[in-house]
């Protein structure tokens, strides 16, 4: 090959101008996306304002949709680079059949948390915002997307489950909450005037959280423990505000025991020593 009558100049040219247009096209995949999200965000801004639709599902469904076309587009500057390098968007096609064919047994897991997600999106098992236990893990539904749900745990993790693992879910943001207390207090108190007590605490509670949707009300003795009788406390509240309450109707009750001279026992042990008359403090002689 003859490299002196060689175009270099036009060799140069040509592979700025490809390279001009592959990053015009990252550009423009960028700002589309971006516009493409913003009307997204818009439009289910407005859906958020239905009296029909939560706050949760449509921002389970803005998830999907922003998902969704991330894969398009991207689908779309593939497509468009095959195009500059004057590869056929048909054999790309072609090719992605074909590598889809190889590889469909080892796929099988894509395919099943693909349908999976659908099956949780179209039974509406959970939303954004919810607050839910899948296996071993608890926390708030962040997304909601095809192949996996991320959740955020209490202590701030986040968890990417892939939704076939998804064999089972419990939604705690269903319908109204239940709010929880055990108080414990002294074998000596009286136990009456201890319901007394706590009932008129969280009657104030009450008062003072519009949160609050049934009680709370002490239902009487729950159970005695090692150094304590428990009494307990329930109530309903609306969606996750039942540890708040919680949290609140502790210090009231611990207040209004004080007050009252009621005790909250601590354990208690009781050591008794037995003394052996017949030990003596003299030995034997040799």
């Amino acid at each position: 090959m003859d490299f002196g009558n060689f175009d270099w100049e036009a060799l140069l040219v040509s592979a700025g101008i490809i390279l001009l247009k592959v990053i015009a096209i990252f550009i423009a995949f960028s700002i589309v996306k971006a516009i493409g999200n913003k009307v997204l965000e818009r439009t289910f801004n407005k859906l958020m304002k239905r009296d029909d639709i939560s706050e949760g599902r449509a921002l389970t469904l803005q998830r999907l949709a922003e998902n969704i076309l991330a894969y398009v587009l991207i689908f779309i500057l593939v497509a468009s680079l095959f195009s500059i390098f004057g590869l056929s968007v048909a054999s790309l096609i072609a090719g992605a059949g074909i590598v889809g064919l190889a590889i469909g047994f080892g796929a099988q897991g894509l395919v099943s948390d693909v349908v999976t997600g659908f099956f949780l999106l179209l039974e509406k098992q959970i939303d954004v915002n919810d607050y839910v236990t899948i296996g071993p893990v608890d926390g708030v539904v962040e997304s909601v997307g095809l192949r996996t749900t991320q959740l955020r745990g209490f202590d701030g993790t986040l968890h990417y489950i892939p939704n076939r693992e998804i064999t089972s879910v419990s939604n705690h943001s269903r319908g109204n909450m239940r709010a929880l207390v055990d108080i414990g207090i002294s074998y000596n108190d009286n136990i009456d005037h201890a319901i007394e007590v706590m009932q008129r605490a969280c009657d104030l509670v009450a008062a003072q959280n519009p949160v609050v949707v049934e009680g709370p009300n002490v239902i009487g003795v729950q159970a005695f423990g090692s150094s304590e009788v428990i009494l307990r406390v329930i109530a309903k509240t609306q969606n996750g505000e039942q540890f708040a309450l919680e949290r609140e109707l502790r210090k009231s009750i611990k207040e209004a025991f004080d007050k009252n001279g009621i005790e909250i026992p601590f354990p208690h042990q009781v050591l008794i020593q037995k003394n052996d008359e017949n030990q003596g403090n003299s030995f034997g002689q040799a």
